[in-house]
């Protein structure tokens, strides 16, 4: 066929057909010989790609058996390291002994790379042994168990192991437990906490008691006993019957030996436990005072002794007596008295004596009775009882006189018309219900010249006797109840000085004073105090206190059946020293005087230097104001009588009584004036009072 076109034709459009495909068969055969080479050259290229591009990675596992290592996906061992192509492939790592290890292994583009995967041991068993068994097991501080003990299932790794036995020393070890299945076996012998004390003893047959307790002991030799003793410092006592305790103090180290060589114990004495009747006779053994009955005399073993007994109106009785070691005898010894007789005379007839509290009969009679004291009562119906005290004397015959007085007679008969306290003090008596005048009226007519607004009027009526003293409290007594007091001074002058009044102190010291003077003479307290604050008081008390404001009123104003206006009686003015009032010498100090007045003194003077009233009490309207027992209150005008007044029990404010030395006004010196405060002043002090019965 020729390809070549005649020039001369032309080209003509043709209608467009389908191309019909044409199948033309060929048979292709291929060698096995040409299949094998394809295969090699693509196995080789693969090869040569997964070379150039795999990494060597090396696994390490941490066990003490041999692993095998399974990696997913392609790998080529190479020696202890592995090829592989980045990537993420699964690994599982076994061992035996072990848990079975699965996790992922990421290969990157390192060129070298290392993984390193740590088993865990499978738990294994332990079996913990003790000499002694028995021992108490604790791991790690929990207790388990008693030895001989089996753990199962113990996890591997390190454990602390405790054991504790009685009478052994703590045993204490850290194991390693190995696990993987494996029994492992571990013992321990504890070491004894005592020490082995050998001791021979003087009688060999004693009882031993080590701190307290009783202990059994056995024999090591025929003359040697061994005891065990637990470590540390212990008491051990030896004794035996008939032989006084022997005490040894050891120090022992456990698990070692100690020998106490030879304890001789002495034999000991004797008791006699002697009583008599009556109880309280004296006891010699061999001359010498043993006790008073009853009492144990110790007796030397073997030895005779001479006791005697002796009491005061008895006669004395003696006898001999000796005893074995450890010995006791109980022996009572009758006394017999020695009597003097007492003629006993009394009046009324019908009074009934009574000797040490035994009734002896009624009326006069001549009584026999031992040498001693005896207290001897007589007693009448409506009658004040009487105690007297004699001694009789064995041939000396004793009278005693007594006459019974009713029972107000008696109380008047007991209460002395002046007392002195412990620090010196005189206290009189003042008994309204003897005073022609026992109900008068407190405070000042509304028209009284220098009346003030807290001068209310009201009656009152006084029925305890009591005792006031004649001075008021000076610094020289009141530094007994406080050592450090100081009064000061006022102008220049001192107040200080042993015998002036003591000032500058409050109503609460004053009262604290009385208490401290009560409890001096064993009288009961008036005041109650808490924390050195005085909180109310006992008016049944018959201790020290301040006088009431009533009693104040009553001693200065009632005299007889008059009722004075000053503590002089009624002139005005008053004459030159009638009491220590702010006179011209005071007016550098005061600032106010009484005018043509003179006292010549310029400041408080000594107590009891100015003239007393009619009661025989000083400076009660002049030398310093005082305190008295009542909180200061403005009365409501009343009718009512008040009986025996004390005032309120606590308060912030308590009442001032009386003039002083640097007072002249009219007002302040009537006796009705009345002032108040809550702490000390110079110009006001105290004076101590109390009931009579």
């Amino acid at each position: 066929m020729s390809n070549e076109r005649n020039p001369s034709e032309s080209l003509s459009p043709t209608a467009f057909q389908p191309r019909s495909e044409t199948t033309v068969a060929t048979t292709r055969r291929i060698t096995p010989a040409a299949t094998l080479l394809v295969v090699a050259g693509l196995v080789i290229a693969y090869v040569l790609f997964f070379l150039l591009t795999a990494r060597s990675v090396s696994v390490t596992v941490e066990s003490e058996t041999t692993p095998t290592i399974d990696i997913s996906g392609l790998h080529l061992p190479f020696g202890e390291r592995f090829l592989m192509r980045p990537g993420s492939y699964e690994l599982n790592v076994t061992a035996e002994g072990y848990q079975t290890y699965t996790g992922s292994l990421r290969v990157d583009d390192a060129e070298v790379q290392t993984r390193a995967v740590v088993l865990t041991p499978l738990p294994g068993t332990l079996i913990i042994e003790s000499i002694p068994p028995s021992a108490t097991v604790s791991l790690s501080g929990t207790v388990i168990g008693v030895t001989p003990l089996t753990i199962d299932e113990i996890d591997a790794g390190e454990v602390t192991v405790n054991l504790v036995a009685e009478r052994y020393l703590p045993y204490e070890t850290t194991i390693e437990v190995t696990g993987r299945t494996q029994t492992q076996r571990f013992s321990a012998n504890l070491t004894p906490g005592w020490a082995r004390v050998s001791v021979e003893t003087i009688p060999t047959e004693v009882s031993v008691s080590i701190d307290q307790q009783n202990v059994d002991w056995s024999a090591v030799t025929s003359s040697k006993q061994v005891l065990e003793v637990m470590q540390g410092a212990r008491e051990i006592t030896f004794s035996a019957p008939g032989y006084i305790d022997e005490l040894v103090e050891l120090k022992t180290v456990a698990d070692t030996d100690v020998d106490l060589g030879t304890i001789e114990l002495t034999p000991a004495a004797g008791i006699l436990r002697l009583t008599s009747v009556p109880a309280g006779a004296v006891v010699t053994r061999d001359g010498r005072f043993v006790g008073a009955t009853p009492t144990d005399v110790t007796m030397e073993p073997a030895a005779r002794h001479r006791i005697e007994l002796r009491r005061a109106g008895y006669l004395p009785e003696s006898f001999s007596l000796s005893l074995e070691k450890g010995a006791s005898v109980d022996r009572q010894v009758v006394l017999s008295p020695a009597l003097g007789e007492v003629d006993i005379q009394v009046t009324p007839r019908n009074a009934t004596i009574q000797v040490n509290g035994d009734d002896r009969g009624k009326g006069s009679q001549i009584l026999a009775l031992p040498g001693v004291e005896q207290v001897i009562t007589i007693r009448a119906p409506g009658y004040a009882s009487v105690e007297r005290r004699v001694t009789p004397r064995a041939g000396l015959k004793q009278r005693i006189n007594v006459a019974l007085l009713t029972e107000e007679e008696a109380r008047k008969a007991a209460i002395k018309p002046e007392i002195t306290s412990s620090v010196g003090q005189t206290l009189v008596l003042i008994d309204p219900q003897v005073s022609p005048v026992n109900q008068f009226t407190m405070g000042a007519p509304r028209r009284d010249a220098g009346r003030g607004a807290n001068e209310v009027e009201r009656p009152v009526r006084l029925t305890r006797a009591f005792y006031m003293a004649t001075t008021e409290v000076t610094n020289a007594q009141f530094r007994q109840f406080t050592q450090n007091h100081e009064s000061g001074q006022a102008g220049g002058k001192s107040l200080n000085r042993e015998h002036q009044p003591a000032v500058q102190l409050s109503w609460q010291q004053a009262a604290s004073f009385c208490n401290w003077l009560s409890a001096r003479e064993g009288l009961p307290l008036f005041y109650t105090e808490r924390d050195g604050i005085v909180t109310g008081f006992d008016s049944a008390s018959t201790g020290y206190r301040l006088p009431t404001e009533a009693e104040w009123a009553f001693a200065t104003r009632v005299q007889g059946e008059d009722i004075w206006r000053f503590s002089w009686g009624e002139a005005w003015p008053p004459e030159d020293g009638s009491a220590n009032l702010a006179d011209a010498s005071s007016a550098l100090v005061t600032g106010r005087i009484l005018n043509g007045y003179t006292d010549n003194v310029v400041v408080s003077a000594e107590v009891g230097k100015f003239p007393p009233n009619p009661r025989g009490l000083y400076d009660m309207g002049g030398n310093v104001a005082e305190w008295v027992n009542d909180v200061y209150r403005i009365p409501v005008p009343s009718e009512a009588i008040e009986g025996d007044p004390l005032g309120d029990r606590q308060g912030d404010n308590y009442t001032i009584r009386g003039a002083s030395w640097s007072l002249s006004r009219l007002r302040e010196l009537r006796l009705t004036y009345r002032d108040y405060g809550e702490r000390g002043r110079d110009d006001v002090g105290f004076r101590v009072a109390r009931y009579a019965e």
